[in-house]
């Protein structure tokens, strides 16, 4: 599953050049888009409830969680409308990091507003990640699909974009195949997210282990 994916042959986008793409292919008519996320330790710079969480109060981190709820709602509304699938699965290793934890808040939101968001368990995959994680990869139908790219201190970097469309499909078959193993957001979020204490200690601020 995703053999063909490291080998595959891409243009590199800085992060502007990659959210212009992104939008002009998502217009053109795609179907659907799938989403998976793999890494556990990211930065959301500029995000007011990532900014409160890195800054160790989880309190208002959470109560900023749905800070971007309108946009999240206009986003879901233009896929309605282009008649265009959204669809998210979000691999989670265990311990459950502080990013991770907080960023279930988020997709929360998201779930709440009916994004379709199902979560893995990374240790189901460990046969498949022998070699390498599974790719951050966003697929836009047959069209293009993104590796997203992150610079070493976490933060959004750009990405990678492929359009050879039998490598395209390989990696929506393994995202298909993922998916159908995922759980549904809301029975994680109450078993395994709801009953976390706040993140304390080293790495809590930054969502980076110490």
């Amino acid at each position: 599953m995703f053999d063909s994916f490291p080998s595959g042959v891409s243009e590199r986008m800085d992060r502007p050049t990659y959210h212009a793409d992104f939008g002009r292919v998502y217009d053109s008519g795609i179907g659907f888009l799938n989403k998976l996320e793999r890494g556990q330790h990211f930065k959301e710079r500029g995000f007011a409830s990532w900014e409160a969480f890195a800054a160790g109060d989880w309190t208002q981190a959470l109560s900023l969680a749905d800070e971007r709820r309108d946009d999240y709602a206009r986003e879901l509304q233009k896929a309605e409308r282009l008649g265009v699938r959204h669809r998210r699965l979000r691999v989670v290793e265990f311990p459950i990091t502080p990013y991770v934890q907080w960023e279930f808040f988020v997709l929360r939101v998201r779930a709440g507003l009916g994004d379709d968001i199902k979560v893995l368990d990374a240790r189901e995959i460990s046969d498949i990640e022998k070699e390498r994680p599974v790719p951050e990869a966003v697929i836009l139908g047959d069209l293009a699909m993104y590796e997203v790219v992150y610079d070493d201190d976490g933060n959004a970097a750009g990405a990678n974009r492929f359009t050879e469309r039998s490598l395209i499909q390989e990696t929506s078959l393994g995202f298909d195949t993922l998916y159908e193993r995922g759980e549904g957001f809301h029975d994680f979020f109450d078993r395994e997210i709801v009953p976390l204490a706040p993140p304390q200690g080293p790495g809590a601020q930054t969502g980076f282990p110490g």
